[in-house]
């Protein structure tokens, strides 16, 4: 029999700052109110960084849990990839930094940056390198701190987002090439660097010597997202032959309400299979997938065997998506 190496997640982990920031506290700092942004996005809270508090801090934390859960040892992983799009420092990566936090001494580890899709995104590098054989076992999580790139005057961008971050345990191991293996079973990511200017930050060392801040056209965006999505995910479909109807779980990145439900709309698929953390956590940016998978495994929504579709699309424009069966 066929002998396939498919990369199966053993274990998932999160962590959101302590700090929580209402809609009412915005309002207190931007002209805006509760039912304002409930309306047009569907968020009512949001986790905010403590002063101090890393990237990084966030990173371990998830990652631990995740080790933990899956009863593997730090010193067993040699890869850790950290999606994110707001590291520590401009370098070393916040991969190496999380690698030293969790006493990992062997192996790779390096950033992903592909915003909103960071995680699928290194998702998709980790599989890739999983199955060849260079390594065993990865860390791959995604973490945020938004906070610290937002215009907290620009109402239309500083309620949507919050910080966090959330983690898988991938471990290489052989099938049998079927549609009924355990672990990833078919990634496709993409980009289109014409749309650059509808959501970016307006630095960086290259260019400006500073961090920045976000800048996002919100209609441009929203068109573009439930076009892309929707595309990848019938992509994802035809290219393994499941039908909406036979996918479990539905983890979409957490952008907006209405980029969800018209995505829902488009494909037919039922609100209950679609996990949503958006209304508690904001977008939390590559973390908010691996979040929303948390939260579906503590609330017993995800099985081993469940088949879940993981989607995204960030600044670039990137886009993608990952299906697994757990």
């Amino acid at each position: 029999m066929v002998t396939v190496i498919r990369s199966v997640i053993r274990g998932v982990g999160a962590c959101l700052p302590k700090r929580v920031m209402t809609n009412e506290d915005i309002s207190k700092i931007v002209d805006t109110t509760d039912e304002w942004i409930v309306e047009r996005t569907g968020i009512q809270s949001r986790h905010i960084a403590a002063e101090g508090e890393l990237t990084s801090d966030l990173g371990i934390v998830a990652c631990r849990q995740a080790l933990v859960r899956a009863g593997v040892d730090p010193l067993d992983v040699d890869l850790v990839i950290c999606a994110t799009a707001t590291p520590d420092r401009t370098f070393p990566a916040t991969a190496v930094r999380i690698q030293a936090g969790l006493g990992i001494t062997r192996g790779a580890a390096f950033d992903v940056q592909a915003v909103c899709s960071g995680f699928v995104y290194a998702l998709t590098v980790a599989d890739g390198l999983l199955r060849t054989g260079q390594f065993r076992r990865a860390l791959v999580v995604g973490a945020e701190t938004f906070s610290r790139i937002l215009d907290w005057t620009d109402r239309g961008t500083c309620v949507l987002f919050g910080d966090g971050a959330g983690a898988v345990l991938l471990e290489a191991q052989p099938t049998h090439g079927a549609r009924e293996d355990r672990g990833i079973l078919f990634t496709r990511i993409r980009s289109d660097g014409r749309f650059e200017d509808l959501l970016y930050v307006d630095g960086g060392p290259g260019s400006t010597k500073t961090t920045g801040v976000l800048r996002m056209n919100g209609r441009e965006v929203f068109r573009h997202a439930v076009q892309k999505i929707s595309g990848v995910i019938e992509e994802t479909l035809v290219a393994t032959g499941y039908a909406a109807d036979e996918i479990d779980l539905f983890v979409p990145h957490q952008a907006n309400q209405r980029i969800l439900d018209g995505i829902a709309k488009k494909l037919n698929v039922s609100p209950g299979k679609i996990v949503m953390t958006l209304n508690k956590h904001g977008n939390t940016s590559a973390a908010s997938i691996p979040l929303a998978l948390n939260q579906a495994f503590e609330e017993h929504r995800i099985h081993e065997g469940s088949l879940v579709l993981m989607e995204a699309m960030g600044g670039g424009f990137t886009w993608g998506a990952v299906l697994a069966r757990w």
